[in-house]
């Protein structure tokens, strides 16, 4: 499982970089498609769940998110609002034809992946559209420091985790794998700013530490609605890693976090 999990990442790891160093249509277009997957595989653990969240809906909902992120056409605020208003509406529908036994929850479920599939994953074409010195370099930086946290608390969590982070959410996961994981994240960070000649350490240093202590939390919360589903992935679209899902949870944060620290330090 580690073999194969690093060969993995040591293949579209590199990938991923050089796409992002492109920029434009060769980032996003792999990316987007990602994204559909990821998106699809929510759908199919809200099902898992019994809940009512349409595919037809959802998708294009974030869909016009994730363009309004890639062409930089401020027009958030509309699309949000027009999504949220369809996802009420389709609530009100589905309650009064009586077509499901609890369509307020459905509602929050549609809501809750607008939310993170739309409008947070979005932020993975926001971050480097922004208007800032050396984005595309800003954003390799906050992917590499949320891998390198992940990574370092899988391997050292494995050697030497005896604590429990999450035992009801994620029981592999470990104090000491997450401290191991924020150290190691902060020391290959500061080899990357190093590597990707930029200009503000503090900035690195504290978007590093701040991604690889808070982006877990993004992690956690796929593992819940796992757990509730009944599933131990989200898919099986990357041996030894799972999902799509699954790659992204921590990582959405981790662009968000890194957008607002960049806009506003840089």
């Amino acid at each position: 499982m580690f073999l194969q999990r690093a060969a993995i990442s040591l293949t579209l790891g590199p990938l991923l970089i050089y796409l992002i160093l492109l920029g434009g249509w060769f980032y996003f277009i792999p990316v987007f498609i990602f994204l559909i997957i990821a998106t699809i595989e929510y759908v199919r653990l809200t099902g898992a769940l019994g809940r009512q969240v349409p595919i037809w809906l959802l998708l294009p909902a974030t869909i016009a998110l994730w363009f309004d992120g890639q062409l930089s056409l401020d027009l958030m605020a509309p699309i949000l609002g027009l999504s949220l208003f369809a996802a009420l509406c389709y609530a009100l529908y589905l309650y009064e034809r009586q077509k499901s036994g609890a369509a307020t929850t459905d509602w929050f479920a549609l809501v809750a992946g607008i939310m993170l599939l739309g409008w947070v994953a979005s932020y993975f074409f926001r971050l480097p559209s922004l208007d800032v010195e050396w984005p595309r370099r800003w954003t390799v930086l906050a992917m590499v420091a949320t891998w390198l946290a992940d990574s370092g608390a899988y391997v050292f969590g494995k050697r030497f985790g005896r604590r429990k982070l999450s035992p009801r959410l994620s029981p592999n996961k470990t104090i000491e794998g997450y401290v191991s994981g924020i150290i190691v994240s902060l020391i290959g960070s500061y080899i990357a700013f190093r590597l990707l000649q930029l200009d503000n350490l503090t900035l690195a240093l504290t978007l590093s530490l701040l991604v690889s202590v808070f982006a877990t939390a993004g992690d956690l919360g796929i593992s819940m609605l796992k757990r509730e589903a009944g599933v131990k992935d989200s898919g099986n679209i990357l041996p030894g890693h799972g999902g799509a899902l699954d790659r992204i949870d921590s990582l959405a944060w981790a662009m968000v976090l890194a957008y607002f620290l960049v806009s506003y330090l840089a």
